[in-house]
């Protein structure tokens, strides 16, 4: 495969917003048969979509985060588990996120949001080919660590709890074997069909701090409400190139590796660029030129940085661009939401994928 850059002018305009949203997938509760996964999803909050990558394609992802991590020349070495330690490793939280050195905007990251049967499930609950993605996180997570504070429970959802229904579906994509003790996403089943009735009957509560609105925090007595109208907490569990998704409504969390294998994850959420301002674009081609990420969200609410912090301190081996800068074909382009920004004198530097 041969890489090339091409400059192209692209006339910008957005499709029709009112074609927009009425074949989206209701998850309110429906009696609409889809027959595959949607099902589960409408009906749990969550599902697992099988094979979204192909299994040999999705070890190679896994390949190339494991080598992304050695390219720090900090001493970690996958083949080492004790070499598996914070001050051999770029920053990683205890809840295994990275979100800095431009890591967002990896190739092997890309080439992940860019997969088909990644896309094609958000297109499938949509009903819309014309989709945003986030520039999201990326998890890695060890087992047997100590060199880290403990992984605290901290169940949420990701969705402002006075904006009612659905509203965005998240998802990761799985890149290792995923059992039952391996770490990973945990959910309650069910919970998001009682979201609206959860937060009437717990609007007097005080809220833990966030520093977004698209976030909730479920304390000791949300938790009780939850499991007194018989939501289960499932862990889920997976194998690579598998797709989790879940109804920002759901609350969940994740949980740390117990045994040998590691977790590694790349966070991926679309929705359609009609839900998207033209100042949401414009916000999302900046955080695109800097290859800075964002949340799960795709309209870019909020950009992040590449400044992680070390012991307080901004890190000596950070990084403000990829290591390998994504080369991207014309969809994974359109992805990005730049070409929907409506300024038609507007020349884009577009690199494309030339098989």
């Amino acid at each position: 495969m041969s890489t090339t850059t091409t400059s192209t002018t692209t006339k910008t305009t957005l499709a029709n917003p009112n074609l927009h949203g009425h074949g989206r997938m209701r998850l309110d509760g429906t009696d609409k048969q889809f027959g595959d996964w949607r099902d589960d999803l409408a009906r749990d909050g969550y599902a697992v979509v099988k094979g979204a990558i192909p299994r040999e394609r999705a070890m190679k992802y896994a390949d190339q985060m494991y080598s992304w991590l050695e390219s720090f020349n900090l001493g970690y070495d996958r083949n080492d588990p004790s070499t598996v330690h914070k001050d051999k490793l770029p920053v990683i939280n205890e809840k295994g996120m990275c979100l800095a050195y431009g890591l967002s905007h990896e190739d092997f990251v890309w080439g992940v949001r860019s997969e088909p049967g990644v896309v094609g499930a958000f297109e499938k609950v949509y009903d819309d080919e014309d989709l945003i993605v986030s520039f999201d996180a990326i998890n890695f997570q060890f087992p047997n660590r100590t060199d880290l504070p403990p992984n605290k429970p901290w169940p949420h959802q990701d969705q402002d709890p006075t904006k009612h229904g659905f509203r965005c579906m998240q998802g990761l994509v799985n890149l290792l074997p995923n059992g039952p003790d391996d770490g990973g996403l945990i959910v309650c089943k069910g919970a998001h069909l009682l979201s609206e009735q959860f937060h009437h009957d717990n609007a007097d509560e005080e809220r833990i701090p966030a520093w977004t609105p698209e976030w909730f925090g479920f304390t000791d007595r949300g938790m009780k409400w939850l499991a007194d109208h018989g939501c289960e907490w499932t862990k889920l569990t997976a194998e690579p190139g598998d797709l989790l998704v879940w109804d920002s409504r759901t609350p969940h969390y994740n949980l740390s590796p117990k045994r040998d294998q590691p977790r590694f994850a790349i966070y991926t959420c679309f929705m359609p660029v009609a839900d998207a301002t033209q100042e949401d674009l414009r916000r999302k081609k900046d955080a695109f030129d800097r290859r800075v990420g964002t949340t799960h969200w795709p309209n870019a609410r909020h950009t992040g940085s590449n400044v992680a912090q070390r012991d307080g301190k901004p890190d000596p081996h950070n990084r403000d661009r990829p290591v390998n800068d994504p080369k991207l074909s014309e969809r994974a382009f359109k992805l990005t939401g730049i070409p929907y920004i409506k300024d038609d004198s507007a020349t884009i530097a577009q690199t494309t994928v030339v098989a």
